[in-house]
Order: structure tokens, then C-alpha cells, then sequence
């Protein structure tokens, strides 16, 4: 089974994450990872590998910067990666995103394609439908669990009312959350290893794709204005002095919450 993971470097959701001039994120001079969810997606597709057999490859889109994050993926056990990286895609939207992505898959010959849910970047979770649809392959999102019998996958997805329980046959695209297993830590071997795997690297003419098509100039949509989160109010102290509970009803009353 030939798998491909989609990976991408985002900044650290748990440092200050700042925006440029033209509102797009900087990232730059911020801490940057590997999107968490990514790592998920990785790690099923290793245990696809490991159960199936065959070659699991690492697909990134972005800057220079974001070999170091094709690394680290490849230190957990990927067999090669595909960076896309060109000065035009600064600044795309998903729509541009997924066309790239789609050039860039339809050199691959994936029989699956695995994607994170979300990233921490955008939280938009549409790329992986955009992708299905620009190949004309089904898209199986939200997977909790997913196992794979011969050309038929199966996952297992968690909704408001229960779970789901959806196949498609492949190829198809299938995203995963968090609970559907728990991600390996590379190996001292791995980290080495990662060092001499293949990575290749694609431009947009590669492609066929024109620079109007994508970044800020080929953008559907884009954030026009942005403020930082105002302070959090020191909030109100209640001293009990037998009245502690009805001085709290009281003020909960004035704010409207009962």
C-alpha cells in the first residue's frame, strides 16, 4: 500500500503567535512544529505499513524552514518526503493550498492519503474534502479508528448522536483526530536515519501551477483586520462571613446568569 501523510510546520500553539503586515501569520521567527494532529496521521499510517506492508511518504507545502519538520516526521518512520515549497505560496488560502497539494499527489500514485483533522494554524478542517474532491476520491474525515481489508477502508467516527461507521475503497483521503492512537517518540536510530532519506523538492512549475493562482494574490479569502485578545478583569472577591453563598447568588443575579 502506497500511503501518503500531509504534514505541516505550524507555530507553537503554546507560544505567542504574532501576525505580519499583510495579516498572515509570521512564522519566520516563531517557534515552529510539526501540527499535532499530523503526528496522529503518521503514526496510522505506520501501523498501515507495519500490518499491509508497503511505503508511506511525508507531503509538506511550505517555506524553507519547514525541512526541519520533514525531518522529525521522517525520524519516526516515514520512507521519504515531497517539501513544495516556492516564494509565491506565502499567504494561501486552503482553496490554493488543496490545488497544490492535488498537483502534487497526482504525481505519487497514493493509495491512501492521511491527513490530521485540523491544523492549530487555521482549525478549518476542509483541506482533506477539498483534496478528495479535486481527485474524485472519496473522503472519509473525522476518523477515531480505521482499518483497512484488502482495497476497502473502514473508520469509525464519533458524532453527537454516537459513532459512525463509514467505508469507502480506495484511493481515498481520510483525516484523523487524536484518539486514534497514540503517536511514537523517534528513536536515537530514527533521528539518524531521518538524516539520509530521500527528500524532494517541488516548486510550483513543477507543477504547472501559475504564482497568480496562489498566495495572498490567488487568495479566496483573508483576514482583513485582527486585534489582541483584550486583558482578562481581575474579577470579583467574596469574603464569607456566613453570607458567602448569598452574596454569590446576588451577583450572579446582577450579571444575568440566573
Amino acid at each position: 500500500m502506497n500511503i501518503v501523510v500531509l504534514v505541516k510546520q505550524v507555530p507553537d500553539s503554546g507560544a505567542e503567535r504574532t501576525l505580519s503586515a499583510d495579516n498572515t501569520v509570521e512564522r519566520a521567527s516563531a517557534n515552529n512544529v510539526i501540527n499535532e494532529m499530523d503526528e496522529y496521521a503518521i503514526e496510522e499510517a505506520l501501523k498501515l505499513k507495519e500490518a499491509h506492508g508497503g511505503e508511506v511518504t511525508v507531503l509538506t507545502m511550505g517555506p524553507a524552514g519547514a525541512t526541519e519538520s520533514i525531518r522529525k516526521a521522517l525520524s519516526m518512520g516515514p520512507d521519504k518526503a515531497v517539501h513544495v515549497s516556492d516564494d509565491a505560496l506565502h499567504g494561501s488560502c486552503a482553496v490554493a493550498t488543496s490545488k497544490v497539494l492535488a498537483e502534487a499527489l497526482k504525481t505519487l500514485n497514493a493509495d491512501l492519503i492521511i491527513a490530521g483533522a485540523e491544523s492549530t494554524d487555521g482549525r478549518v478542517q476542509v483541506l482533506p474534502h477539498m483534496l478528495a474532491e479535486r481527485l474524485g476520491i472519496a473522503a472519509l474525515t473525522g476518523a477515531r479508528k480505521l482499518t483497512v481489508d484488502g482495497s476497502q477502508l473502514t473508520i469509525e467516527r464519533q458524532t453527537d448522536e454516537g459513532y459512525e461507521v463509514v467505508t469507502a475503497a480506495t484511493p481515498a483521503v481520510v483525516s484523523v483526530w487524536d484518539t486514534i492512537n497514540e503517536p511514537r517518540y523517534p528513536s536515537f536510530k530514527g533521528i539518524m536515519a531521518a538524516k539520509k532519506k530521500p527528500v524532494q523538492a517541488l516548486s510550483l512549475a513543477d507543477l504547472g501551477i501559475s504564482p497568480d493562482e496562489v498566495g495572498t494574490a490567488g487568495a479566496t479569502s483573508a483576514v482583513l483586520e485582527f486585534a489582541p485578545r483584550p486583558p482578562r478583569s481581575a474579577g470579583q472577591k467574596v469574603t464569607d462571613e456566613g453570607d458567602g453563598g448569598t452574596q454569590l447568588v446576588a451577583y450572579l443575579a446582577t450579571e444575568k446568569f440566573v
